[in-house]
């Protein structure tokens, strides 16, 4: 499976949230934090985009999502870990 890091409109269009939206959710704890692309440039793992758009689809309450958010941040320090970084 190929990841693509996706900026914000395409995070946008994928979740059907507004920009502001997922800026709350990562401040409440429902989304995940964007990577930093560059010095002003910021993006989201589109796997990890898949996975919140799954979880709120099959009726996951905000703890679970929460939960996932976690369980999301971690693989990406297994993977930075793995791969040296």
């Amino acid at each position: 499976m190929t990841t693509h890091i996706l900026r914000i409109p395409a995070a946008r269009a994928q979740s059907g949230y507004s920009r502001s939206t997922i800026y709350l959710r990562i401040a409440q704890g429902l989304w995940t934090k964007p990577v930093r692309l560059g010095q002003r440039a910021v993006g989201w793992p589109s796997n990890e985009i898949e996975a919140l758009n799954a979880a709120r689809i099959s009726g996951k309450s905000d703890p679970q999502i929460r939960d996932l958010v976690e369980t999301l941040h971690k693989k990406r320090q297994e993977l930075m870990t793995a791969w040296g970084l």
